[in-house]
């Protein structure tokens, strides 16, 4: 059974999955309209894998005794200067999200909540990947510059990236 600082803290992150989900999708939007088929397809993958987060966690909380909750959401920004500025947003909404899932994982461990402490931990790897995942695009960006001939060919590549964290890697 779920205490009521632990199911307010889940629910919390549920609407932060959630609104996650929603600024990938305009990342997607975005990019599609600005030609960038490679980067819209990795935007809206993207969108749904937060959409996946988001319901892992209204199933956990409902499963253990709580009732989750789906509440408004933040219109994210439609709008970017370039892709340079759209992968730094998508980068430091990463980090925000981390520090929103060490917080959880940080209560859990208060309240003595440990099936919710290990349920975490599935995040925990999860947002160590996504960081990389963001820092490896912006490096890659920033190699690029202003040149189109490379934005051509990030574009074209970035459905195929893929990024293995110390985390998920097996010790030999």
């Amino acid at each position: 059974m779920l205490s009521k600082i632990i199911e307010e803290a889940l629910n919390k992150q549920i609407k932060i999955e959630a609104e996650s989900s929603q600024i990938y999708l305009a990342m997607a939007c975005w990019a599609e309209v600005k030609g960038l088929e490679g980067v819209a397809g990795f935007m809206y993958d993207q969108s749904q894998e937060e959409r996946d987060h988001m319901l892992k966690l209204v199933k956990f909380v409902n499963e253990r005794g709580g009732h989750a909750q789906v509440s408004a959401l933040a219109a994210p920004n439609v709008t970017f200067e370039g892709f340079r500025e759209m992968f730094q947003e998508l980068f430091n909404h990463e980090v925000f999200v981390s520090d929103s899932i060490n917080e959880l994982v940080h209560i859990s461990l208060q309240e003595k909540d440990y099936a919710t402490h290990n349920f975490l931990q599935w995040y925990v790897s999860e947002q160590i990947e996504e960081e990389a995942m963001a820092r490896t695009i912006l490096d890659k960006i920033n190699l690029i510059g202003d040149d189109k001939g490379g934005l051509y060919l990030f574009d074209r590549d970035i459905q195929q990236l893929s990024v293995t964290t110390a985390s998920a890697e097996t010790p030999e």
